[in-house]
């Protein structure tokens, strides 16, 4: 079986203009293309470059300048996530991002809450996760929630385990609500990827990929993806897997080492 290979092309093909991404993907034997943000892009060129280069759109951020964990934001928070879901219908995307806290310019947590217990942060999520399920089915664009790493990029995010996602994921019981497994952020975090992913693989609906440290391509630190992704096919994944990457050097030399470990 082969999987199915996405680019984000915010990271990536950073040489060249935005829209010019979507061609150089597919040339580089993508299937799919995921971004960031869509409030800063031009959805009608977006689509039209997906569509003139053959290349599906996987998805992009969900939420903004909201937090899942901060009961006072619920109304804004599905209210902007029913925006994105609308955006994502908008260019054929399949799916969007959503996390715990909002982030800020670099991937920078908005707001601790330290004032808040972790009770009061659990309950908060839940209750959001539940309208965020129905939005999902609602509009047909899955959602993908997402644990990052509190060691490098992410200091102060709430959400940083595999485990804490995928229970809540199960109890809530959506199949459009999954978890999106990052494994450079799970790698800094907890480490035993393949144990993981086996684990909680009824809960995954989407996998990011970047060696660790560095976020960097495969082969530049110490993950040893050609195994991940044996473990990947054993399980008999047929979702995406997103290359969230920063090249070392260049794109093209970046893509080399990603086809390799496929």
């Amino acid at each position: 079986m082969e999987l199915l290979k996405c680019a984000c092309i915010e990271p990536m093909y950073a040489e060249l203009p935005f829209l010019d991404r979507f061609q150089a993907a597919k040339e580089d034997g993508f299937d799919y293309v995921e971004f960031w943000s869509w409030t800063d892009k031009d959805l009608d060129a977006v689509k039209a470059a997906a569509e003139k280069a053959g290349i599906r759109i996987s998805g992009f951020n969900g939420d903004a300048d909201y937090s899942l964990i901060d009961p006072t934001h619920k109304q804004k928070y599905l209210d902007f996530l029913r925006q994105s879901a609308a955006a994502a219908q908008k260019i054929g995307a399949e799916s969007v991002t959503i996390h715990s806290n909002a982030l800020g310019d670099g991937g920078i947590v908005v707001n601790h809450y330290d004032e808040l217990s972790d009770t009061v942060k659990l309950c908060s999520m839940y209750d959001m996760l539940l309208e965020c399920a129905k939005i999902a089915e609602e509009s047909g664009i899955s959602m993908n929630l997402e644990a990052l790493n509190i060691t490098t990029d992410h200091v102060g995010n709430f959400l940083k385990n595999t485990q804490m996602a995928a229970e809540m994921i199960r109890l809530i019981g959506s199949p459009k609500l999954k978890i999106l497994y990052d494994a450079y952020h799970m790698q800094l975090n907890e480490g035993k990827i393949c144990d993981t992913i086996t684990e909680y693989f009824d809960t995954i609906g989407h996998i990011h990929i970047a060696d660790a440290p560095g976020r960097h391509e495969p082969g530049t630190g110490e993950i040893n993806y050609k195994h991940v992704m044996d473990v990947l096919k054993k399980l008999g994944y047929t979702g995406r897997v997103g290359c969230e990457l920063f090249p070392a050097t260049d794109t093209p030399t970046a893509v080399r080492a990603i086809m390799e470990i496929f």
